[in-house]
């Protein structure tokens, strides 16, 4: 996959910052003999809804940086989705001493005065996964083309004309505008036609499911040729949605999502989701946290390019289905075999040469 040869390029020489969080402690002490003298680093992620975050994000951020330093520190804050607990989370970092902040804000466009005040008591900052104005550097993945990926899939799903519902992300985060400017892009090119759309705050589940249940009490539920959900959190809301208006678990329309959690990639197993993004998070929490070293020791940030004025990796996401499960998320070890094959997804995944 082309993440490799982008992560190729980050030659980092390292000696970095990491340890115990603020929300939980995490161990540290890696056993590189290189590392010396420690540093402080702050990592700053939006939730805990979306899986990936206290699941992938965080665990792997901080083993890259314990094999990097042994003397580093991590302080870990979790915003739960509010935007002013983030702020409170960024001055108490700030009074920290931090040397570094990661950032993955809760509302993009707001976090633009974060990351001044941290810049104002000399802390440079990385916005992770979401692009913050004015930060020194962002890592992420390429947001638009993920919007472009799944825009396709379910217009080559449908295979023609026909009716579609749009479920986007939240208007504060600025991930979402981009999914959904890329996915427009295909969608509005094609014979499908967007009877509904809905920009969903806070991206819950629970929002996508009962706006789908009001949609499908305007239209017939049979006549829809797929859905556009951005994420697999509302893709499930979607599915249940569907089922509940009597559709039948072998008649679902395509539906798209992202983020590749346990639970899509078992739907997908079963027929119920067409496709998620899978998005390898490893490269990226371990960019960030390689970025972070260089920045702590000073050194230059190495193998970035240039987005929206930032230095910036930019990662490349990656279209999943049932036919390339194996080869995807199951070959990265981001799921295991077991992991997708419980009892209930036994025949289904023997049917997909997963078992």
């Amino acid at each position: 996959m082309r993440r490799a040869a982008v992560f190729a390029v980050l030659s980092l020489a390292a000696v970095v910052a990491t340890a115990c969080g603020a929300n939980e402690d995490s161990g540290g002490g890696g056993d590189d003999e290189t590392a010396s003298g420690g540093g402080t680093i702050a990592l700053l992620l939006p939730e805990s809804a979306t899986a990936r975050y206290e699941a992938f994000d965080k665990p792997l951020f901080e083993a890259k940086i314990s094999e990097l330093c042994a003397d580093c520190e991590v302080v870990y804050f979790n915003a739960d989705q509010d935007e002013a607990q983030q702020a409170e989370q960024v001055d108490s970092a700030i009074s920290q001493n931090v040397d570094v902040m990661v950032l993955d804000p809760v509302n993009g466009q707001s976090a633009a005065a974060l990351v001044a005040d941290a810049q104002a008591a000399d802390i440079p900052v990385i916005a992770y996964d979401r692009f913050i104005e004015g930060a020194d550097y962002y890592t992420s993945f390429d947001n638009e083309r993920v919007g472009e990926l799944q825009g396709q899939a379910l217009v080559d799903a449908v295979g023609g004309a026909g009716d579609i519902l749009m479920l986007n992300g939240s208007p504060d985060d600025p991930n979402a505008a981009m999914f959904k400017s890329g996915a427009h892009g295909i969608i509005d090119a094609s014979e499908l036609t967007v009877v509904g759309e809905y920009d969903n705050p806070d991206w819950s589940p629970d929002n996508a499911q009962s706006w789908t249940t009001d949609q499908l009490n305007t239209i017939d539920p049979a006549s829809l040729a797929g859905v556009y959900a951005a994420n697999d959190g509302q893709a499930g809301g979607v599915i249940a949605a569907l089922t509940g208006a009597g559709i039948a678990a072998d008649a679902l329309p395509p539906v798209t999502g992202q983020d590749a959690e346990l639970a899509a990639i078992q739907r997908i197993v079963a027929g119920e989701q067409y496709m998620t993004i899978y998005k390898p998070i490893k490269g990226e929490a371990e960019g960030a946290a390689e970025m972070a070293i260089s920045i702590v020791n000073g050194e230059e940030v190495a193998g970035t390019t240039d987005f929206q004025g930032v230095p910036s990796l930019i990662l490349d996401p990656i279209v999943v289905t049932v036919d390339n499960i194996a080869d995807t998320v199951v070959a990265d070890e981001f799921w295991s075999v077991e992991d997708i094959c419980t009892d209930d997804y036994a025949d289904a995944c023997t049917a997909a040469g997963l078992s």
